[in-house]
């Protein structure tokens, strides 16, 4: 039986899983970070072959430069180090999540997060610099037209004492998924303090991936938004 039979691309260095959207409803996506330049382009070759599209993250701007020196249409984002190919004919964005951010130097989690949901076919909504220091910038995003409390799911990233996530549960009827980032100041240990917030929050429906773990939020809350929607598994 042939690797392709089996359900996998075996390219020597690296074996592609190219039935991990039948199974999971999600294609494989590539972390770039530490990936040799020999291998990503020919990685992204493959899946694109292959797909027609590919994702990957923590790429950075030597990297994006060599993936487009083969697949000249990758798009590249420099905040969030999201590397993508899209599809011909892109996937319809439905429902919606709200991706809201603490302060603007969590921004690049956050757009990691926004940018990775949306490759996924989800509908995103920003809602940045609305900080419990402010809080209320915050409740200014909570009832306008595709506000916060409209959304299927809530993605919250914050970084210091990460009290914005317990700050959003109390407020929303739908699932919180917190996103601790590493900024903040010593004793905020790059993001341990605000990832122990998050996980003794005292809001119900709050769920914590990991340290800048945009990515993982964004899959997670595509998961939820695709149920709330029907969608179910793509």
């Amino acid at each position: 039986m042939s690797e392709q039979d089996c359900g996998y691309d075996d390219l020597g260095f690296a074996k592609l899983d190219t039935s991990r959207e039948e199974r999971t409803g999600f294609p494989e996506v590539v972390l770039c970070e530490g990936k040799p330049d020999a291998y990503l382009p020919y990685i992204f070759q493959r899946l694109v072959a292959a797909d027609g599209r590919a994702l990957g993250t923590r790429a950075s701007e030597h990297q994006a430069s060599l993936v487009r020196e083969v697949l000249p249409q990758a798009t590249y984002d420099p905040i969030s180090r999201v590397l993508s190919v899209a599809p011909e004919a892109p996937t319809p964005l439905v429902g919606h999540v709200a991706v809201v951010c603490a302060g603007t130097a969590d921004t690049p989690v956050a757009e990691e997060a926004a940018r990775v949901a949306e490759f996924f076919g989800t509908r995103v909504t920003r809602h940045y610099d609305v900080g419990v220091a402010g809080i209320h910038r915050l409740l200014g995003q909570m009832d306008q037209p595709d506000g916060i409390r409209t959304a299927t799911c809530v993605v919250a990233v914050a970084g210091m004492e990460g009290a914005l996530a317990s700050v959003l549960g109390g407020l929303v009827s739908v699932p919180v998924i917190s996103v601790p980032t590493s900024v903040g100041y010593g004793a905020s240990f790059n993001g341990v303090a605000a990832l122990l917030s998050m996980v003794n929050s005292c809001a119900n429906g709050v769920a914590t991936v990991n340290i800048d773990n945009g990515f993982g939020a964004a899959y997670l809350a595509t998961q939820i938004n695709r149920l709330a929607v029907g969608g179910g598994a793509r």
